[in-house]
């Protein structure tokens, strides 16, 4: 007998993992009609990470209002489960506050919107007792460096007139100081894993403006001026923070959110095919699932 795996994640701004397996497997159905197929929704941090990764532990899903990317509110979720510890972990995918496909497509300028609401949700994980925040970053809408998170959890990003810059990408181009001082203090107890594309950089000729901006709405002009403004948020993070994000591995992710989890908050990042195969577990969960006396395996994603 035939045994397939399909292992999908979603398909940005169409398909939930969810979604797409059933429909894979039903196509392989019509022409392998006595396969035995094992369906397995995946999450690599986009959108649909949290549901599946709820689905995949037996957690619950918390729902939430928070700040949208354009800056109106919006409904959001993040999801909790215990690990083999017994902690409480977090899930949460910034893609529910700040996604792309939250900013309606005639208002899709990455210098306007704005991480906040990601940092709502981590304070809202905090108020439910999360012991270990897990965050996917991927399918973004926003380009200022995870600033609006950090600023929703206390961390003061000012001008030169010591007032808080505007909460949004064009925000970064006024940023003089950063002042660590009133940030949530929960976050020194809490450990923040971040599944994210570790290959995105925040500046330089490929960082994430250049790269991902124009699929954002912004302009050529947009584009350069967003790249010089996250390339003066790196120099102000390396002189108040102590933390050099401008080619770092991950900083990138997410319209520079990366970065600013790492800088701001304290959260690590890692290649969200790590999050996967350790929270997923996918290797044992297949030997579980389709190995009898023999694995055969066909991995369709």
């Amino acid at each position: 007998m035939l045994k397939i795996v399909i292992a999908p994640s979603g398909f940005k701004e169409s398909l939930s993992a969810e979604e797409a397996v059933k429909i894979i497997a039903k196509g392989i159905r019509k022409v392998c009609k006595d396969a035995k197929i094992t369906e397995m929704p995946l999450g690599d941090g986009g959108e649909g990470f949290t549901r599946t990764m709820i689905d995949a532990t037996d957690g619950k899903i918390h729902k939430v209002s928070a700040t949208g990317p354009t800056g109106e509110k919006t409904n959001a979720h993040f999801g909790t489960f215990k690990d083999d510890d017994g902690k409480k972990v977090a899930v949460l995918e910034m893609a529910a506050a700040a996604g792309l496909s939250l900013v309606p497509k005639d208002r899709r300028n990455p210098f306007k919107t704005t991480t906040y609401g990601v940092g709502e949700l981590i304070k809202a994980a905090l108020d439910k007792g999360a012991e270990k925040i897990l965050l996917g970053c991927g399918d973004s809408g926003t380009n200022d460096g995870g600033a609006g998170a950090a600023q929703a959890l206390g961390v003061r990003l000012l001008d030169e007139n010591g007032k808080d810059i505007e909460q949004s990408g064009a925000g970064l181009k006024n940023l003089a100081k950063i002042d660590l001082s009133e940030r949530d203090a929960r976050l020194e107890k809490v450990k923040i894993d971040v599944a994210c594309n570790i290959k995105n950089i925040l500046c330089g000729e490929k960082g994430v403006a250049r790269v991902f901006g124009p699929q954002k709405g912004a302009s050529p002009e947009q584009v350069e001026e967003m790249s010089a403004a996250l390339d003066k948020y790196a120099e102000i993070i390396k002189r108040d923070v102590g933390k050099d994000v401008a080619e770092m591995p991950g900083g990138g992710a997410s319209g520079g959110m990366g970065a600013g989890l790492l800088a701001l908050l304290g959260a690590k990042l890692h290649s969200r095919f790590d999050i996967i195969f350790k929270y997923f577990n996918l290797d044992e969960a297949l030997k579980k699932r389709i190995m009898k006396s023999e694995l055969t395996r066909y991995l369709v994603s």
